[in-house]
């Protein structure tokens, strides 16, 4: 054995190599030789949050008379350092670990205590001990999991905010513009650019709305129930102490539990706050391919928007463009899915007093959050803001749109409506054209008087359509 790369701990199971420069220590090495498995590490917010509550149980214990304030004084120094983004090559479990989280928890009691007995000096302080009093894995990674949603939270509602907000503006940058509306990707009865964009924008504030309901569940924390739920090993005052902490450390308003053992079998909470993020994600691929169809051709498709030009799109066709930044956000969206599948999955695994899937939850989790926050922000200001109108475009397929008979059908009716679509396509000439030589052919009758159709009143329908089309346009 080479004593200069590697030094000797021991633990339960008896002694073990660990590298020498590693502030973790015989439990974390073991799971980093036993769970070779992605060659992932965990997302910081994990990281982070169980920092925050090694900080605040020491904080809790010292106030509790249970932990000598020096000790606690030098662990919340170690916390600190973790908060600010040192050591994060420390924390090296895989993220397919041990179940429930136990090797990531003790990864964290590990690099606190060593740092810590660094900075104490003359002080020996346990991972076990200290750095883990009152606690247990299994309330922990729960409580842990529940802090590092929320403190995303605001980071990924911004960048949906901002997606809306360049949405807005686009809609009221296209208020004039009509266009073929389409249902079944058919032609239909006239819309406004700015409209669509406008619904775009909407649907993405209700998105907005429902992750943040989704995510006040997870302000009730479980921590202080250490092994199932009776709080076994911790003080009485633990929980709801561990609570005001947590609430000082991070500024987020978290809540005591009214009951530790639902809080600690029960992730449902966390399966509510993945479906929000699932039901934004379809959304987000909802609207990137309806860029990808809008923007489509150019002369071969609809080209009714212009996406900004940001790469060659071929490495074989010279001067093709593609929609890639729609494209991204539906690949990253198809991932957020995934993740949601995989969450749902280990939601449902848990038994009786323990779920012990939820290192995976928790990978999965941050890794959506993470993958949203990215892609939309890349979205908004790479796509979205600079999408421009093509008006003539829109111009074009919307005179040769035949459905427009609609507007035709309080004065002629559907049937006859439906005979001059068949006539225009076969003509190939526009239904406004054709309505008016019929009326002025005297070929065209009012459906309820039986009297001939005027020329003045086919104008004045069309006139009616495309001014209903000025609805709705969100300001």
């Amino acid at each position: 054995m080479d004593q200069k790369r590697f030094r000797i701990e021991s633990d339960s199971l008896g002694p073990v190599q660990v590298p020498a420069d590693a502030l973790y220590g015989a439990q974390t090495q073991r799971a980093v030789e036993n769970f070779q498995v992605s060659g992932l590490k965990p997302w910081y917010s994990f990281i982070e949050s169980t920092a925050y509550i090694k900080k605040a149980a020491a904080t809790v214990n010292c106030e509790l008379g249970l932990l000598d304030p020096q000790i606690k004084t030098a662990i919340c120094q170690a916390a600190d350092e973790i908060l600010s983004g040192k050591w994060t090559d420390q924390f090296v479990v895989d993220p397919f670990q041990a179940g429930a989280g136990t090797s990531h928890n003790m990864n964290l009691n590990e690099v606190i205590a060593n740092r810590a007995s660094q900075l104490a000096q003359n002080l020996k302080i346990s991972p076990n001990d200290h750095v883990n009093m009152a606690q247990s894995t299994n309330d922990v990674i729960p409580t842990a999991i529940r802090i590092g949603c929320l403190l995303r939270l605001k980071e990924l509602t911004d960048q949906l905010e901002n997606l809306e907000a360049a949405l807005r503006e686009k809609a009221k940058d296209f208020q004039s513009i009509l266009k073929s509306g389409r249902t079944h990707l058919q032609d239909a009865v006239p819309i406004r650019l700015g409209q669509e964009f406008g619904a775009y924008a909407e649907a993405v504030r209700k998105d907005i709305i429902r992750i943040q309901r989704a995510a006040d569940d997870l302000r009730e924390l479980g921590i202080g129930g250490t092994a199932v739920g009776s709080g076994l090993n911790a003080h009485p005052e633990f929980h709801e102490r561990m609570v005001r902490e947590l609430s000082r450390y991070t500024g987020i308003e978290f809540r005591c539990s009214e009951n530790l053992f639902e809080r600690m079998q029960s992730m449902a909470d966390m399966a509510d706050f993945s479906a929000a993020l699932r039901t934004s994600a379809l959304t987000l691929i909802r609207i990137a391919n309806d860029f990808r169809l809008l923007s489509s051709g150019p002369e071969t498709g609809l080209n009714e928007i212009i996406l900004p030009a940001l790469q060659p799109g071929s490495s074989i066709m010279p001067g093709k463009i593609n929609p890639v930044m729609a494209e991204m956000l539906d690949m990253a969206m198809f991932h957020v899915i995934g993740c949601d599948t995989t969450i749902s999955q280990a939601v449902q695994a848990g038994q009786l007093e323990l779920n012990v899937m939820m290192p995976v939850i928790a990978h999965n989790l941050f890794e959506a959050q993470q993958i949203m926050i990215g892609s939309i922000h890349a979205f908004t200001d790479k796509c979205v803001k600079g999408i421009q109108a093509n008006s003539e475009k829109a111009a074009h397929w919307l005179e040769a749109n035949p459905i427009i008979v609609t507007a035709l059908n309080p004065l002629i009716g559907y049937s006859a409506g439906a005979a001059l679509v068949k006539e225009a396509y076969r003509r190939k000439i526009s239904i406004k054209d054709l309505a008016l030589e019929k009326a002025a052919n005297g070929e065209l009758d009012n459906k309820d008087s039986g009297e001939k159709v005027q020329e003045s009143e086919i104008e004045k329908a069309f006139s009616d359509l495309y001014r209903m089309t000025d609805g709705g346009i969100l300001s």
